[in-house]
């Protein structure tokens, strides 16, 4: 039984598979257009939180790096031009979005440093304390069970290492309502041809534990100095917690 109500929260109401595999699917169906999507209906300050959010390692300069639903590479790749670590790793469930990201990632010669797997953030294929710093970006969202991603999260992180969390708000800006309830999910259906996907972003973004509620969540799953810092009006809110 899950524990929260966004864990509930599916892309495809009437589908028998479990939340996991209806992700996947989704990503699969929409990775052709994802990047552009997230460029135009942003109007490309996602970039800007990326950076924000990545920014808050800085101090750390981590060696090496874990990307949690990493989708097409974004992070890692503007992590590794922000920060210059050793290694990156990238981990997603949707095998669309790595094989977008791994041919971005080869384009620019970046394929010593920045390698994407197929892996699910619930149950992480490496050892305990191998990390210096993990990142996720509108991924913790996707968990199908939050506690059981950050306590594996937690587990591969180092002993001193940091944990950084991008995730969308519930902004109390009515125009902002307005785009995510309506204007999204119409633009997902004309431009991606997949309607169910951005009315899930939405209904995600509703469902999530956000604030003071997540840092609790991060805590109780061994996080120590949690902290959060809220972007663009609170749409968008960094979170960050270290082992």
């Amino acid at each position: 039984m899950s524990k929260f109500a966004h864990d509930e929260v599916v892309p495809y109401q009437h589908s028998q598979l479990d939340k996991k595999e209806q992700v996947a699917d989704m990503f699969n169906s929409i990775a052709y257009r994802y990047d552009f999507m997230n460029r135009f209906l942003s109007a490309g300050i996602d970039v800007w939180w990326r950076k924000k959010a990545i920014s808050q390692l800085k101090s750390l300069s981590p060696k090496k790096i874990l990307d949690v639903a990493t989708g097409t590479g974004d992070v890692a790749i503007l992590t590794y031009r922000l920060l210059q670590p050793e290694k990156i790793i990238g981990i997603d469930i949707s095998e669309g979005m790595l094989e977008l990201g791994r041919k971005k990632i080869e384009k620019l010669g970046l394929s010593q440093k920045v390698e994407l797997l197929k892996g699910d953030s619930e149950v992480i294929r490496f050892e305990d304390n191998n990390f210096d710093a993990i990142t996720v970006a509108f991924g913790v969202r996707n968990f199908q069970n939050l506690e059981k991603g950050l306590k594996e999260m937690h587990r591969v992180l180092q002993p001193g290492g940091k944990l950084v969390v991008l995730e969308f708000s519930k902004s109390k800006n009515g125009l902002f309502n307005f785009y995510m309830n309506v204007v999204t999910p119409m633009i997902g259906k004309l431009l991606a041809k997949n309607k169910s996907a951005y009315q899930y972003l939405n209904d995600s973004v509703q469902a999530f534990p956000e604030g003071q509620t997540f840092l609790n969540i991060m805590h109780e799953a061994g996080f120590t100095q949690t902290y959060l810092k809220k972007l663009s009006f609170g749409i968008c809110t960094i979170y960050c917690g270290s082992k």
